[in-house]
């Protein structure tokens, strides 16, 4: 494996930038989550589609507003749209598509939440609707923008092919459909791209290699800073050097899952020149203090010696639609707040 390591980046004359943000996918408002139920109903048909009637889409549009509220009074340094609308957790890009037919409800991963299995039966062509939330997103933030997506792998992974018939092609097919849609999104400042299948399901040998390939395809559509994050433990050894090769700006790490392997891979492997840090539970109601997160950043780079990032993502190392909604409120708080203070320390 020597032939793919990577080199640390030494960027000693630098001062590392310290972000706070998330891998977005928040909980609904407690008032929206009651106004929902009753318009959308519980069955699967009731479930999100794309084309959802006026009084859906409204309270969905209020909802937004209100979580993008939220982040900016919490300072969060990039504001998402949320994700409210995500009923499928991360196949919703494909359960709201044209080609794709929603089938039977699947657990997600090894919790105790479920999506519906989307099969894909036809040429995955655009489709615009994550661009289309961003854009409303951007006429209520000035803040720094920042889209979140499941990766290429993931998705594949997620989902069941039943056009392309090959496991490569089905992969490619899903890489061109999201290079696609980030082609059509507004100015964002960062992209998130959601890999937990990574870890959960690690791709086998030649599938790392065009797992990283995918990835370095969608990442190429923007000249926002790519950050890519798995989550749920640590990636395997060589699928993580294999990730490296991707033209991405930063890994994320899920410190709260795997703290040894994980920094494993970056004192073995090297890291890209920025990082980001999942530090905060985000399906945990414990609320961590501002100062813990600032000093688990602390140690964390203790431990890498010579390396500075030029810049850190404090995130939560999940999604938080599992936390109840004040909890989730409650950890942006500390995440703007221990970016503060990891910008005060190092100064």
């Amino acid at each position: 494996m020597e032939n793919i390591k990577r080199r640390y980046s030494l960027a000693v004359s630098t001062m590392t930038e310290y972000v706070s943000t998330t891998p977005g996918l928040y909980p609904l408002p407690d008032w929206a989550k009651d106004d929902l139920s009753d318009l959308k109903g519980h069955q699967k048909h009731d479930l999100i589609s794309g084309d959802e009637g006026e009084e859906i889409t409204a309270a969905y549009d209020e909802a937004r507003e209100e979580v993008i509220g939220v982040q900016e009074e919490a300072g969060l340094d990039r504001i998402v749209e949320g994700q409210l609308r995500w009923d499928d957790m991360l196949a919703h890009p494909l359960a709201v598509h044209d080609a794709v037919e929603t089938r039977g409800i699947v657990r997600y991963y090894d919790n105790n939440n479920f999506y519906r299995e989307p099969v894909v039966q036809d040429d995955l062509g655009f489709s615009g609707d994550v661009a289309n939330e961003l854009e409303a997103t951007a006429e209520l933030t000035d803040g720094d923008l920042q889209a979140v997506l499941p990766g290429p792998y993931s998705l594949s992974d997620l989902a069941t092919d039943e056009y392309h018939g090959d496991e490569a092609e089905f992969l490619g097919a899903i890489a061109d459909f999201l290079e696609g849609e980030v082609d059509a999104f507004p100015e964002i400042e960062t992209l998130f791209l959601l890999e937990p299948s990574l870890v959960e399901s690690a791709p086998e040998d030649g599938q790392d290699e065009r797992a990283s390939e995918a990835i370095d395809q969608v990442a190429s559509a923007t000249d926002a800073d790519v950050v890519v994050q798995p989550y749920w433990g640590a990636l395997e050894e060589k699928v993580y050097a294999h990730l490296l090769d991707a033209d991405i700006d930063a890994v994320g790490f899920d410190f709260v899952a795997n703290q040894d392997d994980n920094l494993y891979n970056i004192q073995e492997y090297g890291a890209t020149d920025d990082v980001a840090l999942g530090l905060a539970d985000g399906q945990n109601t414990l609320v961590e203090d501002p100062e813990a997160i600032r000093d688990r950043t602390e140690w964390v780079e203790g431990q890498l010696g010579v390396t500075e990032f030029e810049t850190v993502y404090l995130t939560t190392n999940t999604e938080t639609f599992y936390l109840p909604y004040s909890k989730y409120q409650e950890k942006l708080a500390v995440l703007a707040e221990a970016a503060d203070l990891a910008e005060v320390t190092a100064a």
